[in-house]
């Protein structure tokens, strides 16, 4: 049992732990995001096409390379630097 007026989570305490791990998440969803997104605009242009993951290959490659560039930015200005773009 907690303690009477004990926090669960101590925010101030754990400020650059709760702060890391949410960039961490941030990173990752932006990336599986960008990846899943793209494999389903991919498949249904193939089944539109009636093609054989031709589209489904070349967008999941996109999304990869997209969602690298949009992390990197997200890094960028994370870390406070600028690119000048």
């Amino acid at each position: 049992m907690r303690k009477p007026g004990k926090k669960l989570f101590d925010y101030g305490k754990n400020r650059d732990w709760a702060e890391h791990l949410s960039i961490v998440l941030q990173i990752g969803l932006t990336m599986a995001g960008c990846v899943c997104f793209c494999f389903f605009i991919g498949l249904a242009i193939d089944r539109w096409l009636e093609t054989r993951g031709v589209f489904v290959t070349i967008f999941t490659i996109l999304g990869v390379v997209g969602g690298g560039n949009v992390v990197y930015r997200q890094i960028l200005e994370t870390l406070g630097g600028n690119t000048g773009s």
